[in-house]
Protein backbone atom coordinates (compact mmCIF):
# COMPACT_ATOMS: atom_id res chain seq x y z
CA UNK A 1 0.00 0.00 0.00
CA UNK A 2 1.35 3.33 -0.86
CA UNK A 3 2.07 5.69 1.83
CA UNK A 4 -0.24 9.12 2.07
CA UNK A 5 2.39 12.01 1.63
CA UNK A 6 1.35 13.69 5.11
CA UNK A 7 -0.68 12.73 8.00
CA UNK A 8 -3.03 14.35 10.76
CA UNK A 9 -2.75 13.99 13.83
CA UNK A 10 -4.58 15.46 16.52
CA UNK A 11 -5.97 14.64 20.24
CA UNK A 12 -9.56 13.79 21.38
CA UNK A 13 -9.96 16.77 23.33
CA UNK A 14 -10.61 18.29 19.25
CA UNK A 15 -13.91 17.08 19.71
CA UNK A 16 -14.58 16.47 15.53
CA UNK A 17 -17.06 14.14 14.96
CA UNK A 18 -16.41 10.53 13.05
CA UNK A 19 -17.69 11.42 9.57
CA UNK A 20 -14.92 14.11 9.40
CA UNK A 21 -12.44 11.86 11.06
CA UNK A 22 -13.19 9.70 8.41
CA UNK A 23 -13.49 11.87 5.55
CA UNK A 24 -9.74 13.19 6.36
CA UNK A 25 -8.50 10.07 7.79
CA UNK A 26 -7.29 11.93 11.21
CA UNK A 27 -5.56 10.07 13.64
CA UNK A 28 -6.85 10.72 16.99
CA UNK A 29 -4.66 9.54 20.26
CA UNK A 30 -7.43 9.92 22.80
CA UNK A 31 -6.51 11.71 26.12
CA UNK A 32 -6.75 9.75 29.75
CA UNK A 33 -9.54 10.28 32.23
CA UNK A 34 -8.54 8.46 35.35
CA UNK A 35 -11.56 7.67 38.12
CA UNK A 36 -11.97 5.13 41.15
CA UNK A 37 -8.59 3.63 40.40
CA UNK A 38 -9.46 3.14 36.67
CA UNK A 39 -7.69 4.53 33.37
CA UNK A 40 -10.15 4.98 30.59
CA UNK A 41 -9.56 6.36 27.32
CA UNK A 42 -11.34 9.09 26.06
CA UNK A 43 -14.24 8.19 23.76
CA UNK A 44 -12.61 4.88 23.36
CA UNK A 45 -13.19 2.67 27.19
CA UNK A 46 -15.82 5.37 27.70
CA UNK A 47 -18.26 7.11 25.93
CA UNK A 48 -19.97 10.36 26.23
CA UNK A 49 -23.38 8.73 27.53
CA UNK A 50 -21.72 6.51 29.81
CA UNK A 51 -19.50 9.75 31.24
CA UNK A 52 -22.25 12.25 32.02
CA UNK A 53 -24.63 9.13 33.15
CA UNK A 54 -22.02 8.27 36.33
CA UNK A 55 -21.25 11.85 36.44
CA UNK A 56 -24.42 12.64 37.99
CA UNK A 57 -24.16 9.82 40.78
CA UNK A 58 -20.38 9.84 41.72
CA UNK A 59 -19.09 10.53 44.73
CA UNK A 60 -15.69 10.87 43.65
CA UNK A 61 -15.13 13.18 40.40
CA UNK A 62 -12.54 12.06 37.86
CA UNK A 63 -9.42 13.42 36.83
CA UNK A 64 -7.60 13.24 33.40
CA UNK A 65 -4.39 13.11 32.01
CA UNK A 66 -2.23 13.16 28.78
CA UNK A 67 -0.88 10.45 26.80
CA UNK A 68 2.61 9.66 28.05
CA UNK A 69 5.45 10.48 25.47
CA UNK A 70 5.40 6.86 25.34
CA UNK A 71 2.22 6.12 24.37
CA UNK A 72 2.51 8.92 21.80
CA UNK A 73 5.59 7.67 20.24
CA UNK A 74 4.06 4.22 19.80
CA UNK A 75 1.19 6.42 18.20
CA UNK A 76 3.71 8.10 16.02
CA UNK A 77 5.23 4.97 15.19
CA UNK A 78 2.24 3.31 14.24
CA UNK A 79 0.95 6.26 12.01
CA UNK A 80 4.54 6.64 9.86
CA UNK A 81 3.90 3.11 8.91
CA UNK A 82 1.33 4.71 6.60
CA UNK A 83 2.61 8.30 5.79
CA UNK A 84 5.76 10.37 4.78
CA UNK A 85 5.57 12.74 7.67
CA UNK A 86 3.22 13.94 10.55
CA UNK A 87 1.50 17.51 11.26
CA UNK A 88 -0.12 16.76 14.80
CA UNK A 89 -1.94 19.57 16.23
CA UNK A 90 -3.00 19.65 20.07
CA UNK A 91 -4.71 20.97 23.07
CA UNK A 92 -3.33 24.53 24.31
CA UNK A 93 -0.04 24.12 26.18
CA UNK A 94 -1.69 26.48 29.04
CA UNK A 95 -4.66 23.47 29.47
CA UNK A 96 -2.67 20.17 29.47
CA UNK A 97 0.75 18.95 29.51
CA UNK A 98 -0.24 16.95 25.89
CA UNK A 99 2.25 19.12 23.54
CA UNK A 100 5.05 17.99 26.00
CA UNK A 101 4.76 14.62 25.80
CA UNK A 102 4.42 14.93 22.01
CA UNK A 103 7.65 16.67 21.37
CA UNK A 104 9.37 14.20 23.48
CA UNK A 105 8.15 11.58 21.40
CA UNK A 106 8.46 13.24 18.03
CA UNK A 107 12.67 13.97 19.37
CA UNK A 108 12.89 10.06 19.18
CA UNK A 109 11.83 9.75 16.00
CA UNK A 110 14.85 10.04 14.44
CA UNK A 111 14.94 11.77 10.89
CA UNK A 112 10.83 11.60 10.18
CA UNK A 113 9.42 15.17 9.78
CA UNK A 114 6.82 15.47 12.34
CA UNK A 115 5.52 19.36 13.30
CA UNK A 116 3.82 19.72 16.58
CA UNK A 117 1.43 22.65 16.60
CA UNK A 118 0.52 24.45 19.99
CA UNK A 119 -3.20 24.88 18.64
CA UNK A 120 -3.84 27.59 21.86
CA UNK A 121 -7.55 26.10 21.88
CA UNK A 122 -9.04 23.09 22.47
CA UNK A 123 -12.74 21.44 21.32
CA UNK A 124 -13.72 22.61 18.39
CA UNK A 125 -11.34 25.94 18.58
CA UNK A 126 -8.92 23.12 17.61
CA UNK A 127 -11.19 21.03 15.70
CA UNK A 128 -11.61 23.97 13.21
CA UNK A 129 -7.85 24.28 13.01
CA UNK A 130 -7.42 20.80 12.54
CA UNK A 131 -10.50 20.63 9.22
CA UNK A 132 -8.25 23.40 7.88
CA UNK A 133 -5.34 21.55 8.04
CA UNK A 134 -6.77 18.42 6.58
CA UNK A 135 -8.49 20.56 3.88
CA UNK A 136 -4.61 21.70 2.72
CA UNK A 137 -3.43 18.27 2.92
CA UNK A 138 -6.43 17.02 0.59
CA UNK A 139 -5.27 19.87 -1.75
CA UNK A 140 -2.34 18.19 -2.12
CA UNK A 141 -0.33 21.12 -0.76
CA UNK A 142 3.67 20.67 0.80
CA UNK A 143 4.65 19.84 4.27
CA UNK A 144 5.51 23.38 4.99
CA UNK A 145 2.73 24.93 3.51
CA UNK A 146 0.59 22.53 5.67
CA UNK A 147 2.34 23.27 8.40
CA UNK A 148 1.57 27.30 7.66
CA UNK A 149 -2.14 26.55 7.19
CA UNK A 150 -2.10 25.20 10.55
CA UNK A 151 -0.44 27.91 12.18
CA UNK A 152 -2.45 30.08 9.93
CA UNK A 153 -5.32 29.15 11.91
CA UNK A 154 -4.44 29.58 15.00
CA UNK A 155 -5.67 33.18 15.74
CA UNK A 156 -8.63 32.84 13.88
CA UNK A 157 -10.12 29.75 16.11
CA UNK A 158 -11.92 30.86 19.21
CA UNK A 159 -14.42 29.65 21.66
CA UNK A 160 -16.68 31.39 24.10
CA UNK A 161 -18.70 29.81 26.65
CA UNK A 162 -21.03 29.65 29.90
CA UNK A 163 -20.64 26.87 32.91
CA UNK A 164 -22.94 26.38 35.56
CA UNK A 165 -20.14 26.52 37.50
CA UNK A 166 -16.20 27.44 38.11
CA UNK A 167 -15.91 24.44 40.35
CA UNK A 168 -14.42 21.89 37.66
CA UNK A 169 -12.24 24.18 35.91
CA UNK A 170 -10.91 25.57 39.52
CA UNK A 171 -10.26 21.99 41.13
CA UNK A 172 -8.44 21.07 37.54
CA UNK A 173 -5.92 24.07 37.55
CA UNK A 174 -7.77 25.17 34.10
CA UNK A 175 -9.25 28.22 35.23
CA UNK A 176 -6.58 30.69 34.04
CA UNK A 177 -7.67 34.43 35.17
CA UNK A 178 -10.96 33.63 35.47
CA UNK A 179 -9.34 32.53 39.36
CA UNK A 180 -10.58 35.82 39.93
CA UNK A 181 -14.33 34.89 39.50
CA UNK A 182 -13.84 32.32 42.06
CA UNK A 183 -16.46 33.37 45.14
CA UNK A 184 -18.79 36.26 43.93
CA UNK A 185 -20.75 33.54 41.44
CA UNK A 186 -23.38 32.56 43.76
CA UNK A 187 -25.66 33.85 41.63
CA UNK A 188 -24.32 35.00 38.59
CA UNK A 189 -23.40 33.12 35.91
CA UNK A 190 -19.90 33.35 34.35
CA UNK A 191 -19.10 33.97 30.25
CA UNK A 192 -15.47 33.14 29.75
CA UNK A 193 -13.32 32.48 26.70
CA UNK A 194 -10.15 30.94 25.46
CA UNK A 195 -7.66 34.05 24.64
CA UNK A 196 -4.09 32.90 23.94
CA UNK A 197 -4.73 29.47 25.11
CA UNK A 198 -5.47 30.46 28.98
CA UNK A 199 -9.37 30.84 30.07
CA UNK A 200 -10.47 34.34 30.76
CA UNK A 201 -13.28 35.97 31.79
CA UNK A 202 -15.48 38.24 29.66
CA UNK A 203 -18.33 38.99 32.31
CA UNK A 204 -20.30 37.92 35.23
CA UNK A 205 -24.24 37.94 34.13
CA UNK A 206 -27.39 37.01 36.27
CA UNK A 207 -28.65 34.27 34.11
CA UNK A 208 -27.60 31.68 32.16
CA UNK A 209 -30.08 33.04 28.96
CA UNK A 210 -28.67 36.03 29.21
CA UNK A 211 -24.89 35.06 29.64
CA UNK A 212 -25.44 32.84 26.35
CA UNK A 213 -26.93 36.01 24.61
CA UNK A 214 -23.97 37.97 25.55
CA UNK A 215 -21.95 34.87 23.68
CA UNK A 216 -23.49 35.55 20.52
CA UNK A 217 -23.31 39.48 21.05
CA UNK A 218 -19.55 39.11 21.45
CA UNK A 219 -18.92 36.95 18.88
CA UNK A 220 -21.07 39.00 16.15
CA UNK A 221 -18.77 41.95 17.19
CA UNK A 222 -15.61 39.85 17.25
CA UNK A 223 -16.51 38.44 13.71
CA UNK A 224 -17.46 41.72 12.43
CA UNK A 225 -15.32 42.27 8.69
CA UNK A 226 -13.49 38.75 9.28
CA UNK A 227 -14.81 36.87 6.25
CA UNK A 228 -17.18 33.99 6.59
CA UNK A 229 -17.89 32.10 10.25
CA UNK A 230 -17.62 28.37 10.78
CA UNK A 231 -19.36 27.68 13.71
CA UNK A 232 -20.46 24.59 16.53
CA UNK A 233 -22.21 24.69 19.20
CA UNK A 234 -20.38 23.31 21.93
CA UNK A 235 -22.49 21.54 25.61
CA UNK A 236 -21.81 19.29 27.99
CA UNK A 237 -24.90 16.86 29.14
CA UNK A 238 -26.82 19.72 27.84
CA UNK A 239 -28.40 18.79 24.43
CA UNK A 240 -31.53 20.39 24.71
CA UNK A 241 -30.28 23.79 25.87
CA UNK A 242 -27.60 23.27 22.78
CA UNK A 243 -30.62 23.06 20.61
CA UNK A 244 -32.08 26.24 21.41
CA UNK A 245 -29.11 28.07 21.53
CA UNK A 246 -28.22 26.35 18.23
CA UNK A 247 -31.29 28.27 16.65
CA UNK A 248 -30.23 31.45 17.81
CA UNK A 249 -26.79 31.25 16.81
CA UNK A 250 -28.00 30.55 12.99
CA UNK A 251 -30.51 33.11 13.32
CA UNK A 252 -28.51 36.35 14.41
CA UNK A 253 -24.59 34.90 13.43
CA UNK A 254 -25.71 32.96 10.12
CA UNK A 255 -22.21 31.47 10.02
CA UNK A 256 -21.49 29.69 6.09
CA UNK A 257 -21.67 26.61 8.48
CA UNK A 258 -23.34 25.04 12.06
CA UNK A 259 -23.11 22.04 13.94
CA UNK A 260 -23.71 21.06 17.65
CA UNK A 261 -20.40 19.01 19.65
CA UNK A 262 -20.91 17.70 23.22
CA UNK A 263 -17.31 17.67 24.84
CA UNK A 264 -15.58 14.85 25.48
CA UNK A 265 -15.58 12.96 29.00
CA UNK A 266 -11.96 14.64 29.68
CA UNK A 267 -12.95 18.15 28.57
CA UNK A 268 -16.16 17.22 30.88
CA UNK A 269 -14.84 16.23 33.39
CA UNK A 270 -12.74 19.84 33.72
CA UNK A 271 -15.98 21.71 32.97
CA UNK A 272 -18.93 19.93 34.48
CA UNK A 273 -22.09 19.41 32.78
CA UNK A 274 -24.33 22.23 31.69
CA UNK A 275 -21.61 23.95 29.71
CA UNK A 276 -22.96 25.86 26.60
CA UNK A 277 -20.42 27.69 24.31
CA UNK A 278 -20.21 28.66 20.70
CA UNK A 279 -16.30 27.42 18.76
CA UNK A 280 -15.63 29.59 15.65
CA UNK A 281 -13.48 30.06 12.91
CA UNK A 282 -13.33 32.94 10.53
CA UNK A 283 -11.80 33.31 7.15
CA UNK A 284 -9.61 36.05 7.79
Amino acid sequence: MAKSKIALVVDSTSNLSRTEIDRFNIHVIPQILIWENESYRDQVDITNQEFYDKLSTAKELPSTSQPSSGEFHEFFSKVAETSESIVGVFISDELSGTLDSARTAAAMMSDYPIEIVDSRSTSMGLGFIALETAEAIEQGKSFEEVVKTARSAIPRAKAVFVVDTLEFLHRRGRIGGAKRLMGTLLSFKPLLFLENGRIEPLDNIRTKKKALQGAIDYVIKDTAGRGTVRASVIHAAAPDEAGVFLAQVEQQLQPVELGVSELTPVLGANTGPGLIGLAYITSE
